[in-house]
């Protein structure tokens, strides 16, 4: 598509005269607008933030209201702030200059916008410091429609000797309100997505990771900050916000003396000062944010749309339903098991298999989690025939084949340890400490990056009719060093930032030469999940704790940031609980199984099978959908979400029982339907019915898309009833 640019580009030179230029720069989505100003000395800063103006003419008369003049106050709102000079707030940009001088300051060169597409445009403005040859490139990419920027900063050293970056924030914001409140997470594996609510007051609040790999294992780089008071699902003013970055983070939210609200986020500069050569650019990840003034779900659905059209790789399109043999079977496992299995996904009615961890190495052979990675040699014993016949066998019994990797990790005992010590990230002077049992590889080496690429490469070499890529991640990194960079004397502090990079590296050529390959990313769970990683994963493992009733809470939270497409949520047996229920639970995202199908009694596997058409019959609704939160579960005693299709003609409603205690009085009253067509009439029937039972819900009824908003239904959880599954679909 050729690129259409737009004509704004404006050059300010030292004898030009500040009064013949704009003093503001608009950048506006559909709904919403980020305006900065230029002052008298050639900063820029934010003069607001919040709903769009219909005359942008009005942005100059905001911009010359600003008081923020008053000593150091005037470089509060700075849109990228630089450290020493005259700043004492938290900095966006600190460098250590070739003569030693750690001060910094930016000023204005230039500005332009290029029209990408009728949707999509680019924004850049050029800083630079007076004194010294360093320059700032701030890009804001705006999605019009979606109402999503995509903001990053690019840093050129064109000094004549080398600079240290010692900061290096991708997004410093700042905004205006009453009050501000913080929606974060934290957690552990098994216990991802944890929330909190926090009301900022005066200091900083810092939401980081210095875990190099699993990065988001305790904490991940996703929020929501409202605006004056807390917001709620479909009221109030949000923003949400996420780093695209797949390594150690930090964002900063520092209120001033004004009780204004500055953000910084990016890349953590803990152990991760970055040089650069002179002529050597860096390029910060992106932070990508949308606002609503009409609470949390407008903004969920905005980041939803955007990231199924131009983030998630094959947003758009469809995915796999598998059966795993990792929960029914773990290590233990051969040939003939696996194949016995087989017919059990077949009978089940799933797309595909997944044969998961244990299947490699010889001399150390991975019959548990102490041994054999890094290995990639299929075990002569368990498959004496190899993966080819798996993936033939599997083809036979009418299913697709796929395979679980771990191609950045290595255990102590195997070959690759014994033969690439220098392949491995470890401190050669310290004791080496394991994170199950493993350590990962420094991608930050080339070789290791080619090493890597090898282990998919040579598997989709051999097996060209594999369908599915599981790719894990599970230990974080301990005594960080590269004997790599130690090699080719560059800075220890640029492994976190290079082994990301090289991570990205290896993804590019994989998804160039296999650019449609189903590919899950894993990471213990949902230890690590972002923009930038999914732009090569079709979707993410939300966590290894697969109990339904964990995951209602996890996947609600999960949501607001990321589609139901991109969400793998498996019918397991961590929990008692009926089948059922699991399945309900698992049919909010991108279903499977992780199950042992001959052990279904009759009435479970019929269920199954049931279960699996109504999939089909919805899943265009459940991953391309809007999606609604109708019924909180960390407030109620059930938690209602639904999906409505884009044409509005169809709607799936799922209602689930999180509190069971004898007292369920709240259940009593109707739930409000959202998103639908007020003028259409529909039909509500329930699914997933357990065979030998029968709904309570009248299928014949009509009822107008008014009613069902205004008035709602109750889909008649009780004891018996604790999770219920409703299609709704307009009557034509």
């Amino acid at each position: 598509m050729k690129q259409l640019v737009l004509l704004v580009s404006i050059w300010i030179g030292f004898n030009q005269l500040f009064a013949q230029i704009p003093t503001t720069i608009p950048i506006e989505t559909s709904q919403n607008a980020l305006v900065l100003h230029i002052d008298k000395d050639n900063r820029v800063g934010v003069a607001y933030f919040g709903k769009k103006l219909r005359q942008n003419s009005e942005y100059e008369i905001l911009a010359k209201s600003l008081k923020y003049n008053d000593n150091n106050a005037g470089i509060y709102n700075s849109i990228y702030t630089p450290s020493g000079s005259w700043n004492l707030v938290e900095p966006a940009l600190e460098i250590l200059h070739a003569d030693g001088n750690t001060s910094s300051d930016l000023k204005l060169v230039s500005y332009s916008t290029q029209k990408i597409d009728e949707n999509v445009s680019q924004t850049n403005i050029l800083l630079r410091d007076p004194v010294y040859a360093t320059e700032v490139t701030l890009s804001f990419k705006v999605y019009f429609k979606e109402n999503v920027i995509e903001q990053w900063s690019s840093i050129k050293n064109q000094e004549k000797s080398g600079i240290l970056l010692k900061k290096y924030a991708s997004a410093n914001l700042y905004f205006v309100a009453k009050d501000f409140y913080l929606h974060h997470y934290h957690g552990s594996w098994a216990k991802e997505m944890k929330p909190e609510d926090t009301k900022l007051t005066a200091g900083i609040k810092t939401l980081d990771s210095k875990l190099g790999t699993r990065a988001n294992l305790y904490q991940p780089p996703t929020f929501m900050l409202s605006f004056d008071r807390q917001a709620t699902e479909d009221e109030g003013k949000v923003l949400l916000g996420t780093l695209a970055w797949s390594g150690n983070f930090k964002i900063d939210f520092e209120k001033d003396s004004y009780d204004n609200l500055r953000l910084l986020a990016g890349i953590n500069p803990h152990a991760s000062e970055y040089s650069l050569t002179p002529n050597e650019e860096f390029r910060t990840p992106s932070f990508i944010y949308t606002y609503s003034e009409n609470g949390q779900g407008e903004a969920s659905r905005n980041m939803h749309d955007w990231a199924r059209k131009y983030r998630i790789l094959d947003g758009e399109g469809n995915r796999l339903t598998l059966l795993n043999n990792w929960e029914a079977t773990y290590f233990d496992f051969d040939e003939n098991k696996l194949t016995s299995l087989f017919k059990g996904a077949k009978d089940l009615g799933v797309d595909m298999f997944l044969l998961d961890d244990g299947w490699f190495a010889n001399k150390y052979p991975r019959n548990g989690d102490t041994a054999g990675l890094g290995d990639w040699q299929e075990n002569k014993k368990k498959l004496p025939n190899g993966i080819g016949y798996l993936v033939k066998e599997a083809t036979k019994a009418g299913v697709k084949f796929g395979i679980w990797v771990e191609p950045e990790m290595v255990n102590p005992k195997s070959e690759l340890y014994e033969k690439h010590l220098d392949w491995v990230i470890r401190e050669p002077n310290r004791p080496e400490v394991y994170f199950r049992n493993q350590l990962p590889l420094d991608l930050a080496n080339p070789e290791v990056q080619d090493f890597v690429f090898g282990v998919l490469d040579d598997l989709f070499t051999k097996n060209p009719e594999l369908a599915f890529i599981k790719w894990d991640c599970n230990a974080v990194t301990y005594n960080a060093h590269s004997m790599y960079l130690e090699r080719i004397k560059k800075p220890q502090t640029h492994l976190y930032v290079d082994y990301v990079k090289g991570l990205y590296s290896v993804l590019k050529r994989i998804r160039a030469k296999y650019p449609k390959i189903p590919m899950m990313l894993c990471s213990g769970g949902g230890g690590r999940v972002d923009y930038e990683a999914l732009k090569y994963f079709t979707e993410f493992w939300v966590s290894d704790n697969t109990d339904p009733m964990e995951r209602i809470f996890m996947q609600w939270e999960y949501s607001y940031y990321y589609p139901a497409i991109a969400q793998c949520n498996h019918i397991t047996d961590w929990s008692k609980v009926g089948i059922k229920f699991r399945t309900d639970v698992a049919m909010m995202g991108k279903m499977g199984y992780d199950i042992v199908v001959n052990k279904l009694d009759e009435k479970e596997l019929l269920f199954s099978q049931n279960a699996l058409k109504n999939y089909a019959n919805l899943k265009q609704t459940i991953w391309h959908g809007d999606m609604y939160r109708l019924v909180n579960p960390f407030e109620n005693q059930m938690a209602s979400v639904q999906f409505v299709s884009n044409k509005k003609d169809q709607a799936v409603m799922f209602n689930y029982l999180v509190d069971n205690r004898y007292d369920l009085n709240s259940l009593l009253s109707n739930t409000k339907l959202k998103g639908l067509d007020a003028s259409k009439k529909y039909k509500i029937k329930e699914i997933n019915v357990y065979p030998g039972t029968k709904s309570s819900i009248n299928e014949e009824t009509i009822y107008s898309g008014e009613y069902l908003m205004t008035i709602g239904i109750n889909p008649n959880l009780s004891h018996r009833r604790t999770s219920v599954v409703l299609e709704i679909n307009e009557v034509k």
